[in-house]
């Protein structure tokens, strides 16, 4: 279907947030914000003021009530691509592994042992 011309279509996957194109440009402040955060002086900015730099950003409300409750899943929900949300996650003392793990319904160890027993 996807090769068909004018065709759109879009893969239902239960339980998943598909990052597409209307997704993107849902998320584009919070990925933004994000990218950011590649910078340390930013992190720290973020860090010093979370809701004044949210605002800079123009973040919405769903994306800064996600962004204060800490809620990764909520943040894609609102979209956030986890590629960006990643540099987020980390001021938020969160590793990859425990975002997989919240991605997935299991706890860290849970992920960590999902992961030993597929290599």
């Amino acid at each position: 279907m996807a090769d068909v011309p004018g065709h759109h279509y879009h893969i239902d996957i239960p339980g998943t947030t598909v990052f597409d194109g209307k997704m993107a440009m849902k998320g584009y402040a919070l990925n933004k914000m994000c990218y950011d955060f590649n910078k340390a002086e930013n992190r720290d900015g973020f860090k010093a003021d979370e809701e004044a730099w949210m605002a800079k950003y123009g973040l919405n409300e769903g994306q800064k009530q996600a962004v204060r409750d800490r809620d990764i899943l909520g943040m894609i929900q609102q979209g956030g691509n986890i590629y960006y949300l990643a540099k987020l996650a980390g001021i938020f003392s969160l590793s990859v592994q425990d975002v997989g793990g919240l991605q997935t319904g299991r706890t860290t160890e849970e992920f960590q042992e999902f992961l030993h027993s597929q290599a």
